[in-house]
């Protein structure tokens, strides 16, 4: 079994609700748990130094989605940096 350890340090979103929080944490960890399982990513993930820092940048996301599709476009944009071209 691989072990994947990923620190978020910070993450800012505006004009999300503070009580949609936990919705979006946990679909933001099922998107990321998801693309991390895909095919070939455990190709990719082996090459990253084990503390390597990676920035987002801004992330823009839908006016009319929820905190489940917030955090689904979340984890596939941590996804696109950890292993550009994989399964997204």
């Amino acid at each position: 079994m691989n072990r994947i350890v990923l620190h978020i340090d910070r993450l800012v979103l505006r004009g999300i609700d503070p009580a949609d929080t936990p919705a979006l944490a946990a679909a933001l960890h099922d998107a990321l748990a998801q693309q991390l399982a895909a095919p070939g990513a455990a190709a990719v993930l082996p090459s990253l130094p084990a503390a390597a820092r990676l920035r987002a940048g801004r992330v823009t996301l839908a006016a009319d989605g929820d905190a489940g599709a917030h955090g689904q476009a979340l984890g596939q944009a941590v996804a696109r940096l950890l292993m550009p071209g994989v399964g997204t």
